[in-house]
């Protein structure tokens, strides 16, 4: 898929551009809050320390509550966790306003200050298992995040002008009611969209039951979820030693771009402001230049690549001999650094299975954050030792070498599966059961379909459990039976390739009626609850009772109920 397909395809993705406009508004507003909630303080204290410590009080919530909030976005509606901390904040905002224009005291700015904070850790879990349950397919996973960069990235740049232009003409007050403003605006746009999917109990069942005589019990979906972690512990470690390194290193670089613009470079604050532009327009490019790079089956160069720029821009940083050079190395290593981003996090999602992806992202971002503040102490600690430049050149090195055995580690993860496209969109609309329902729809359905291989005596669905997919038969033969109330067995019929079932659990609410088995090596098509029920919705009003028809026929033909 070429970079404008990609992109015309997330345009295209009318729930997917409602998050990133909504989210993009939002960035913008806690610029607003975040450059009004700093000058807040500094005049109430006039405590350079003060702004300090409320820096470091609102890292902490992130490393305490990361974790319980990747279970959260494992255990709940995604979406639903967005909306509480959207509205949430924004009363906070409203809270913040009043105690601004009211003058009230101090301390509890800073309280609710810290409380917005507490809710912002439950956003990234949220958010980041949320966003692939958008894309129709995996080939918007990279332009998605792409897009998602880019947009931060200008909200980085334009947010904090804005910020202090209303400030100057308005006021403080009206930077919190403004962000408040952005987060019911965003409240309105996740209300919109669909559930997000959560990793309960049918999220993260089994795709089949094992063939008889394998142990199978009420434990599986604990299992499942372990076993999956188990799998992926090699490429996530290697994905997690390349934030935490990045991560060092850019905590110590904010105050170390300070101490090379007043001490090394004498250009004072305004040498501060052109390298910290540069961050922002930096990032901007990488933004924009991880688009092509994403959409290639294999990572592991973009990936590396990222890495380098980051590296050997922060090498450049440390021997740059004036603010000139220096800013060009700045702009280098940002655009690195959101490259290297946006590729970790697509491979990320590429990797870890939706069920366990919130919880990873909860460890990930615990790490992050620690590796961070760690960076943001040692690092000037260091330079007052050995000098600012001998400690970029060692963090820049240490970046590339932790992007090499990232990469080792990831091995042949990095490498995307054969595309959903190798299921032939023509062959699924063909079948008799999506006449009529347009060929837009079945190719988004098509995206969203799971390929499951199963082995001879395997159990599909199995009678009395939880209707949670619909399947498509594509290769192998499958038995349907019935236990009759008695605890007896019989055989309703066989089933061959381009036949369907499980669909009537899922559109009359009942558990499974039938068990299916496979009688030799075979391959399903499955597609779970949500986008079947987005198929029957969008794909024409005749299509469920036809579905419904279908198996009525077949019981009228049998004299039988089915599955």
């Amino acid at each position: 898929m070429g970079t404008l397909r990609a992109y015309r395809s997330i345009l295209s993705n009318g729930n997917l551009v409602k998050l990133l406009a909504g989210e993009f508004i939002s960035s913008i507003g806690d610029w607003l809050y975040l450059v009004a909630l700093l000058i807040v303080v500094y005049q109430e204290s006039e405590d350079p320390v003060l702004l300090g410590v409320i820096g470091a009080a609102r890292v902490l919530p992130y490393v305490i509550l990361s974790v319980p909030a990747g279970i959260a976005a494992d255990r709940f509606d995604r979406r639903l966790i967005l909306l509480v901390t959207d509205l949430a904040r924004g009363a906070i905002m409203l809270g913040l306003a009043a105690l601004v224009a009211l003058d009230g005291p101090l301390e509890a700015i800073v309280g609710l200050a810290i409380a917005a904070t507490c809710f912002s850790s439950f956003f990234g879990p949220a958010i980041g298992s949320y966003l692939p349950s958008l894309t129709r397919d995996e080939s918007e996973l990279g332009p998605a995040n792409s897009a998602w960069a880019t947009l931060d990235n200008l909200a980085f740049i334009i947010g904090p002008a804005v910020a202090g232009l209303l400030i100057a003409l308005s006021g403080l007050t009206l930077a919190f009611v403004l962000n408040a403003i952005s987060f019911t605006f965003v409240a309105a746009v996740l209300w919109q969209l669909p559930a997000g999917r959560s990793g309960g109990a049918a999220a993260t069942a089994p795709a089949v039951d094992p063939p008889e005589g394998t142990a199978a019990d009420s434990s599986r979906v604990d299992a499942a979820d372990a076993q999956s972690m188990r799998r992926y512990l090699g490429p996530l470690t290697g994905l997690v030693v390349i934030d935490i390194v990045a991560a060092v290193v850019f905590g110590g670089l904010g105050i170390l771009t300070v101490i090379l613009a007043t001490e090394v470079y004498g250009s004072g604050e305004a040498g501060t402001g052109y390298l910290n532009a540069a961050i922002g327009v930096g990032g901007l490019i990488g933004a924009v230049a991880s688009g092509p790079l994403v959409l290639r089956r294999t990572l592991s160069r973009p990936l590396l690549a990222g890495a380098v720029g980051l590296g050997l821009g922060i090498v450049a940083l440390g021997v740059a001999p004036g603010l000139g050079p220096a800013i060009v190395a700045m702009v280098i290593a940002s655009a690195g650094s959101l490259i290297l981003e946006v590729v970790d996090t697509t491979i990320f999602q590429r990797v870890v299975p939706d069920a366990v992806r919130g919880r990873a992202l909860g460890i990930i971002e615990t790490a992050s954050t620690l590796a961070y503040a760690a960076g943001a102490f040692a690092l000037p600690v260091l330079s007052a030792v050995v000098g600012t430049g001998p400690v970029l050149i060692v963090g820049g090195v240490a970046i590339i070498v932790a992007g090499i055995g990232g990469v080792a580690l990831l091995g042949a993860t990095a490498t995307q599966a054969p595309p959903a496209s190798a299921i032939p969109v023509d062959r699924i609309t063909g079948l008799p059961i999506f006449a009529g329902v347009p060929a837009s729809r079945m190719e988004a359905i098509v995206g969203r379909l799971e390929r499951i291989s199963v082995a001879a005596g395997a159990r599909i669905v199995r009678q009395g459990d939880v209707a949670d997919r619909f399947y498509i038969i594509e290769s192998g033969c499958f038995e349907v039976t019935q236990r009759d109330a008695a605890g007896d067995s019989s055989v309703l019929r066989s089933m061959g390739p381009d036949e369907v079932f499980g669909e009537i659990g899922l559109l009359t609410g009942t558990s499974r009626s039938a068990t299916v088995t496979a009688l030799d090596d075979g391959i399903v098509l499955a597609l779970n609850a949500v986008d079947f029920e987005e198929l029957i919705a969008t794909g024409g009003p005749w299509l469920g009772p036809r579905l419904l028809g279908l198996r009525r026929g077949a019981a009228a033909n049998r004299g039988r109920s089915a599955s």
